[in-house]
């Protein structure tokens, strides 16, 4: 009875303890602290100072933390309190941990990682000044875990273990031969890395002795079994790319694929043989062996010999995932007590089965009898299993229903953590976004408002010019009137003196006829009938002289009229004169207004600009502070570039400075010169700064204070700019000196390796330019032997068709010689004139870039001209087209520009050779165009146009064929279009084949 009370009293006891356990306020927080506590003892104990290798179980729990929390949060806490940057072991105890995380942890991994991207960059080149030992392992593993997690950042299809099928890596590049072509550049420099690491650890052990077995080697060799199972997928997925690449390109445009891959394929392969024969990877992995030869693309049917190498790594006896669900099981009420259950147990041991029921065998004493006290048992027992039952149930329950709101909880603070992150980001980038908005807003506005000025400046001396030539032309009409009149006027003056002599000459002969009258009447009556006729003389005299008394009269009349219309049109002339006269003040005073305001505004423009350079400089030394710009880097030759390109703009600057104070009127160009000048010093000290990241301390100290004191001089050079009293004060003497020093710090940081693949430049020079003028004298006898084919085969349209384009193109291949020719004697002259006591090839080597540019010129012409031929040849076969003739020309034309340009970018420009090429040039030019024009000429002659005859048809047929012909121009519109499109790219793609052929990239090359 004693031991069944005990029992009883055993029940109740449990159920508080399950109840106090599933109800706690703090069990949450409990179970985060004890998760986190645990991490940080197992990343300390894999991560440590001790040369041995990273144990397995420490590496797993690592792995298993990212995936209960859903990220690598606490690891990356964890791992930034170690001193990772003082101890190289540590750090390369730390990449192998990092490198099984991004592996085979949590596919968020990658992403919480990426926030510590800027410090692994810093660590990487501060370990890579240690040429030796764990410090150059450390940097290339950092530069490998860095380029692992922009691949897969920029790849999110790959997961951290690079195993996918086919079709999954037929999806990552969607189908389309550029991503495909990216994606194998970006896996070649992947594998690449890899490689460079085996190698690395390789080389700084003693392969002579057995390395392997002891801690130390181990402690090396260990990371290189995580960098095996990537260089087996990267191989894999690179052939496989390869062959579908082959399918859809030109192989010569795959040659560089090829060689990189050739070359990748024999390290990789002797490494897996001197890695298989290592005791310690015998007993951890199963390397594959690669084929004996590389798999040959050119052939399709290769890609079914091909077999993807797999790496085994021996069976481990749970899984990360079975392992961490024991572990989120085991998390849940574990202590709960299972007394109960352990005493029932025990009691039913010692007693029997039966016991349970009735354990002190009352019914076997007192037979079937039972009473009250034996019933009141029998039903407490039952009640004690009920209640047992539902405890278990219970708890049971309780446990579920705790692991899931556990995992709940989790999950919504890592969601919030990570809004609360991209908040915080997004409410930054919103404030940075939002100022250069404003920034952009007020200097549109500004420039609007003085756009719209000038506008209307010119505007109104537009009008105010048609103003003043509209009353020039009105005054010289009045001039010439008045003068016309004036002509006028004299000639009805030599009327009326005319007239006057005539009346004066009647009055004498009257006067002498009244003498003669007076005399015969004195004489004898015989001659009275002689004074009869006299007097009737003297009757038609008198007539005549009252008729011309009349016409005087008359005369005289119209002499008043014209001289009172002769004076109020000289009074309306004077008028008109002078009221001219002060349109024309007017016009001048308002145009000395105009003059005024625009002078105004231009010096508003100079100071908006000299204002706008202050803030590019001053953003530019504020950008090499800030903490992100330390992880930039840029090359010396690009700095060399951009300190030419300053000193040149700071001499522009300095001449149009001078003009504008000579005459106001050239703002614009000294608007011009500050703000290049602007962009030009920020640029050159951000490049400063960082290619000094990229140099040693000393000179990366020396170089960072020079760019510092660029930008200082430049704001002083600005400075005096504001005000136009001070303008002449501006002195550019300190920020070029500045510069020149910058310069020479660049010029000294340039690589010195490359005389010996340069050497032979001056010869490879002679020879393309030897070459162009061979094919060109090629092209013009086979286009001679042509004309000859063509005028003892062809007669009629169509010998005379292909006797004007051969003659044509003979005239081009003539001015193309002559050009080649006065391109070589210029290039003597600028080699004679600047190469100063060096030899010619030590001149082409020191300008390396214009020779190149020579080189490139010259094969294109060469190429041009062979081309062309081909295409004359096919046309007067028949069997080409005109348009190809006629694209072949223009690319002659081209092809011969930039030859012209490489060779007088160098040249004096008084130069007599430099006239000669330029007028070859023009003779070039005007020979193609003559090529062209007989091209269309003879196809517009041979062609026949059909006439269109639509009597016949009927309204049907003509709906029909205007149907068919609109169907026709929409699929020529849509073909036109995509021609478009597709010459575009290949146009892109030739520039950037280009751009790598003759090393624009190293220009080019900006900030990291």
């Amino acid at each position: 009875m004693d031991r069944v009370k005990n029992s009883m009293q055993q029940v109740p006891n449990a159920i508080p303890k399950v109840i106090r356990r599933s109800g706690g306020a703090n069990s949450l927080e409990l179970e985060k602290e004890n998760f986190e506590r645990g991490q940080a003892v197992s990343i300390n104990k894999a991560i440590n100072t001790q040369e041995v290798a990273v144990k397995e179980k420490h590496a797993r729990t690592c792995i298993l933390g990212t995936h209960h929390e859903r990220g690598a949060h606490t690891f990356w806490a964890a791992a930034n309190r170690l001193p990772l940057s003082s101890h190289a072991v540590l750090c390369w105890k730390f990449c192998h941990v990092f490198h099984k995380i991004l592996r085979d942890g949590h596919p968020n991994v990658i992403k919480d990682s990426m926030r510590n991207k800027a410090d692994l960059t810093d660590m990487s080149r501060m370990w890579g000044h240690l040429s030796e030992g764990y410090g150059k392992l450390c940097s290339v593993y950092l530069k490998l875990l860095i380029t692992k997690m922009e691949f897969h950042i920029k790849n999110p299809r790959f997961p951290g273990n690079l195993q996918m099928s086919n079709r999954q890596l037929d999806e990552a590049g969607e189908n389309d031969v550029n991503n495909f072509f990216q994606l194998t550049v970006e896996m070649f420099d992947y594998l690449e890395l890899e490689l460079n690491l085996f190698l690395g650890v390789f080389s700084s052990l003693d392969m002579s002795r057995s390395v392997s077995v002891t801690a130390a080697g181990q402690c090396r060799l260990a990371p290189l079994i995580q960098v095996i199972l990537d260089c087996s997928h990267l191989y894999d997925y690179t052939v496989k790319l390869l062959f579908k690449l082959h399918s859809c390109l030109p192989a010569d445009t795959l040659q560089g694929h090829r060689d990189r891959f050739q070359e990748q394929f024999k390290k990789l392969k002797s490494l897996f043989y001197r890695s298989s024969n290592l005791q310690y990877f015998k007993k951890l992995i199963q390397i594959p062996q690669l084929p004996e030869n590389p798999p040959n693309f050119l052939r399709a049917s290769a890609l079914s010999e091909h077999i993807s190498p797999v790496v085994v790594i021996p069976a481990e006896s749970s899984s990360p995932e079975s392992e961490h669900v024991v572990e989120t099981e085991d998390l849940v009420d574990t202590e709960v007590p299972s007394q109960p259950a352990a005493v029932e147990t025990k009691f039913d041991d010692l007693f029997g089965t039966s016991a349970a029921t009735d354990p002190f065998n009352f019914n076997s004493q007192n037979g079937l009898r039972k009473d009250e006290k034996d019933r009141l048992i029998d039903q407490l027992t039952r009640e004690i299993q009920a209640l047992k039952d539902e405890l278990e149930s219970f708890r049971l329950e309780s446990g579920r229903l705790c692991q899931a709101l556990r995992g709940r909880v989790n999950e919504l603070e890592a969601e919030l953590a990570e809004q609360s992150h991209l908040r915080m980001q997004a409410s930054g980038e919103s404030e940075f976004l939002r100022a250069e908005l404003d920034d952009l807003r007020r200097v549109r506005e500004d420039t609007e408002k003085e756009q719209r000025s000038l506008t209307e400046i010119e505007k109104k001396a537009q009008a105010n010019e048609q103003r003043y030539t509209k009353l020039k032309e009105k005054y010289t009409g009045l001039v010439q009137s008045h003068a016309e009149l004036l002509r006028k006027e004299q000639q009805q003056l030599e009327q009326l003196q005319e007239l006057q002599r005539e009346l004066g000459s009647s009055r004498v002969e009257l006067d002498a006829l009244k003498t003669t009258m007076t005399s015969s009447q004195q004489s004898s009556e015989a001659q009275s009938v002689q004074l009869s006729t006299l007097e009737t003389e003297k009757t038609q005299l008198a007539q005549s002289l009252t008729t011309k008394e009349a016409e005087l009269t008359t005369l005289g009349e119209e002499l008043q009229q014209a001289q009172s219309s002769l004076a109020s049109e000289r009074e309306s002339g004077v008028k008109t004169a002078e009221s001219l006269q002060n349109q024309l003040n007017e016009k001048e005073s308002r145009e000395q207004a105009l003059e005024s305001e625009l002078g105004a505004s231009r010096w508003a423009s100079v100071q908006g600009a000299v204002l706008e350079a202050e803030k590019i400089i001053q953003d530019s030394l504020l950008q090499i502070h800030h903490p992100a710009h330390l992880s930039c880097t840029s090359s010396a030759d690009y700095l060399v570039s951009r300190c030419q390109a300053s000193l040149d703009c700071i001499d522009r600057l300095n001449s149009a400075r001078e003009s504008f104070q000579a005459d106001s009127t050239g703002g614009s160009e000294l608007v011009r010169a500050v703000t290049q000048c602007g962009h030009l010093v920020g640029d050159t000290i951000v490049q400063g700064s960082a290619t000094s990241h990229m140099v040693p301390v000393e000179q990366a100290e020396a170089l960072s204070e020079n760019v510092k004191a660029c930008g200082a001089e430049a704001l002083a050079l600005l400075g005096p700019m504001r005000e136009q009293e001070t303008l002449s004060s501006a002195d550019g003497s300190r920020l070029r000196d500045v510069l020149q020093g910058i310069l020479a710090t660049a010029e000294k940081l340039r690589p010195r390796g490359l005389e010996l693949q340069q050497g032979e430049l001056g010869d490879l020079v002679e020879q393309e330019m030897a070459a162009t003028s061979a094919a060109v004298e090629s092209a013009a006898s086979r286009i001679e032997e042509m004309l000859n084919k063509s005028r003892a085969v062809d007669t009629g349209i169509k010998m005379e068709v292909n006797e004007r384009i051969l003659a044509s193109c003979t005239e081009l291949m003539q001015a193309i010689k002559a050009l080649v020719l006065s391109s070589k004697d210029l290039q003597r002259d600028i080699v004679e004139s600047g190469r100063g006591a060096a030899s010619m090839k030590e001149f082409y080597v020191k300008n390396s870039r214009w020779t190149e540019g020579l080189i490139s010129a010259s094969k294109a012409v060469g190429w041009g001209a062979t081309v062309m031929v081909d295409a004359a040849d096919l046309v007067v076969q028949g069997k080409g087209k005109f348009e190809e003739l006629m694209v072949c020309s223009h690319e002659i034309a081209a092809s011969t520009a930039q030859l012209v340009a490489a060779s007088k970018v160098k040249a004096d420009k008084d130069s007599s050779n430099l006239q000669r090429l330029q007028q070859a040039s023009r003779g070039v030019a005007q020979a193609t165009a003559g090529v062209v024009a007989s091209t269309k000429s003879g196809k517009s002659q041979i062609e026949e146009t059909d006439t269109m005859n639509f009597t016949s048809m009927t309204l049907t047929q003509i709906k029909r064929q205007e149907m068919d012909s609109q169907v026709l121009v929409l699929e020529l519109e849509t073909r036109l279009q995509k021609e478009r499109e597709r010459l575009g790219e290949l146009r892109k793609k030739h520039y950037e084949l280009a751009g790598v052929a003759e090393g624009w990239g190293q220009d080019d090359q900006g900030t990291g």
